[in-house]
């Protein structure tokens, strides 16, 4: 079956690739059928880098079935079957599905119970089809490719259990996972990418290259940086900060924390509220309210029991009828309900002057209540975006002042579900390089011209060659739920945003329904050196938020205006940036950015020779760079091992003769060795490399120029 959160016009507009894994779900849903007859199918959609089969089937299948289903599913390919697309009512879907032939080889006693359940949840009047392939015939929307020999190479990959319709009151069903390309030589490449995937994972070498840590005391999602770690942060702060500054930006900061309030302007709560850390309250006056309410619930005690006949009468006698007033409209509510039910029981000449004392203390306590105020609410931030509304705002703003760029490297904090975790991808504590610019409408196309630009001054510095910007557009259909009701300006800030990105070449695609809530929105999605996607950045059009604080300008004509807004974060947050750098670097970083970017190796621990060293290492952190002297009594086999293991980028070794000739021995990672350099040379060779932010591909010209 293919996936079923897809219109049929979408599973229609499978990929020539999809298409394919598509049909090798039904040859593994064939094979399976031969090995284990009495196996009930529910759903064998393409996914990611793949496809799957849920199965429901007495025998627990494992990696070691995985030869003999592929013996199978070969055998089926080999006799390449075409796919037969066949439309049926509604009547005959559910015949042959009771009659135990849908997702299956012929007839048997058991009805295909999944197949029963899908059909009665297809709309009415939407087509029912089957496909057939040899013996095998599924509930079907397709697409397929022509025959089951067109499918190429696959291989089964692992196993899982999943919820039939991922709820857990269904069924648990076996998911078998598997993936498919065009020819065995593709399918190679892609194991060798996972091997090779499997040696980058940032989790591994951040934790051999000591860049990062995680630990239970502190909370998961929420990495401590080690100084090696911090250092990589450093350098992309300084980066930005260089590049921002030469674009205009001004730097600003904020709290972590802000008021209930903030949110709810800027619309996050409640559209946002799931991703965000639970509210903290604060009351400064705890002490004293408790003690104020304690009276009051005498006072109110002494009113109650004599208008006992009254809240009988209303409904209200109990704790539990109290509750529920209290929580349909309001203690203040319930405190006026008290104070004119009392008020009545006086006027008819119950309860006295007891009854009167008691009023008119309740009266007291509600009234000292409410001077003191509610308690305070506060959020952890989750965006830096209200906080520089509020700067915004905080001082008059004219048309002179824009385009106003308001930049902060702020921390955020985002709830994200212990299950959705991942090493430095997913966390929840998080280093913003944000920014906000303020603009007439006017000047949108160059500032989010610019900001793209500024996306392609980084790749070409990282060395990031593949990438495709991901332009999300609204659902008309969801305004006023996921997105803000105002179908004009998203019209138009989507129609600004598409003739930006093709009037400059952009290489994007377009999302609908992906929007942020507030305005169209640009998800970078790069390629690390082995073919990994990751999203990293964003550009976000804010046409809202703006209105909701109150934002205005005075133009030209002296009248006042809401600015636009862009949202911008060119290297999104630096953990998920240092995740992809680590996976795209394989740890092995360019000069400028690596952790440890020289180590000095003396050959031994003669004075003379550990005080050059030493003066070496002062030059070289007399101008920041992360140099350190490996002062050991190693043997220097040892020592260089041990440099090269921490993927230390340049390595000056030092002996007798070098000391004698004012020069170093030159050793760079992944180059070798290059021989005795003049120190001078080499030093100037050093700097000159962090200084240009040498990428990969030429952070190492400057040793092999110095080797000739």
């Amino acid at each position: 079956m293919p996936d079923e959160r897809k219109t049929p016009d979408e599973r229609a507009g499978m990929t020539d690739l999809e298409r394919l894994r598509h049909s090798a779900a039904h040859v593994l849903a064939t094979a399976i059928l031969r090995l284990w007859p009495e196996a009930q199918l529910a759903a064998g959609p393409p996914v990611e880098n793949g496809f799957y089969y849920d199965v429901e089937l007495p025998h627990h299948i494992s990696p070691d079935d995985f030869g003999k289903i592929e013996a199978e599913m070969k055998r089926e390919t080999k006799a390449n079957h075409p796919f037969e697309r066949v439309e049926v009512s509604r009547d005959e879907a559910l015949d042959m599905a009771n009659r135990g032939l849908l997702g299956a080889l012929g007839a048997r006693s058991a009805p295909s119970k999944f197949k029963l359940d899908i059909i009665e949840n297809i709309p009415e009047g939407e087509k029912i089809t089957l496909y057939r392939n040899g013996e095998f015939t599924d509930l079907c929307a397709g697409p397929h490719v022509m025959r089951t020999g067109n499918i190429g190479a696959f291989r089964l990959t692992n196993i899982a259990s999943a919820y039939y319709k991922g709820d857990e009151k269904n069924p648990q069903l076996q998911r078998i996972y598997g993936t498919a390309f065009k020819n065995k030589t593709q399918l190679d490449e892609y194991f060798a990418m996972l091997e090779e995937a499997k040696k980058r994972d940032h989790r591994k070498l951040g934790k051999e290259l000591q860049l990062f840590a995680f630990d239970d005391d502190v909370g998961p999602g929420l990495p401590l940086w080690l100084p090696r770690g911090a250092a990589i942060i450093e350098e992309l702060e300084k980066l930005a900060k260089e590049t921002e500054f030469a674009a205009g930006y001004q730097r600003v900061r904020t709290p972590h924390i802000a008021r209930e309030q903030l949110y709810k302007t800027s619309g996050h709560i409640p559209l946002y509220k799931e991703s965000m850390f639970p509210p903290m309250t604060v009351d400064e006056h705890e002490i004293e309210r408790a003690e104020w309410e304690k009276s009051k619930a005498g006072a109110e005690f002494g009113i109650t029991r004599f208008i006992e006949d009254r809240l009988v009468a209303e409904g209200k006698s109990s704790d539990a009828d109290q509750a529920a007033f209290k929580k349909r409209w309001g203690e203040e509510a319930w405190e006026q309900f008290i104070i004119n039910t009392g008020g009545d029981a006086l006027d008819a000449g119950i309860g006295g002057e007891e009854l009167k004392r008691s009023l008119a203390n309740y009266k007291e306590r509600v009234n000292h209540l409410r001077r003191l105020g509610l308690p305070d609410v506060y959020y952890l931030k989750a965006m830096n975006c209200p906080h520089h509304h509020k700067l915004f705002g905080a001082v008059p703003r004219s048309y002179r002042d824009l385009p106003l760029r308001l930049a902060e490297y702020g921390c955020n904090y985002r709830y994200e579900q212990s299950g959705e975790l991942f090493g430095l991808m997913r966390v929840r504590s998080l280093q913003m390089n944000d920014a906000h610019i303020y603009c007439t409408e006017e000047q949108f196309e160059e500032e989010f011209r610019a900001v793209n630009e500024m996306y392609l001054k980084y790749f070409k510095i990282f060395g990031i060659d593949k990438y495709i910007m991901r332009f999300s557009t609204h659902d008309p259909a969801k305004l006023g739920q996921k997105f803000v009701d105002n179908s004009e300006l998203w019209l138009k800030t989507e129609e600004m945003v598409r003739g930006v990105l093709q009037r400059s070449g952009i290489n994007y695609i377009e999302v609908p329904n992906e929007a942020a809530f507030y305005g169209p929105k640009i998800d970078v999605q790069v390629w690390s050196a082995i073919g990994r996607e990751f999203t990293i950045a964003t550009n976000q059009v804010d046409f809202a938020v703006p209105a909701r604080f109150g934002l205005v300008y005075k133009t030209r004509e002296n009248t006042e205006a809401t600015p636009l807004c862009i949202h911008r974060a060119p290297l999104g947050t630096h953990e998920r940036f240092i995740g992809f750098l680590i996976e795209h670097y394989a740890g092995n970083f360019p000069l400028w950015l690596a952790p440890e970017q020289v180590r000095i190796l003396p050959i031994g621990d003669e004075a003379p020779l550990l005080e050059y060293a030493r003066s070496i290492e002062n030059e070289l952190r007399a101008h920041e760079v992360r140099a350190e002297l490996d002062a050991g009594s190693d043997h220097i086999k040892s020592k260089i091992a041990s440099a090269e293991q921490m993927k230390v980028h340049t390595m000056l070794v030092l002996g007798k003769r070098d000391l004698e000739a004012n020069a170093v021995s030159l050793r760079v990672h992944g180059q070798g060795n290059l021989g005795a350099k003049p120190r001078a040379q080499v030093v100037a060779g050093i700097l000159a490399a962090i200084k240009e932010r040498r990428p990969l591909a030429t952070h190492g010209s400057w040793g092999r120029e110095l080797a000739r």
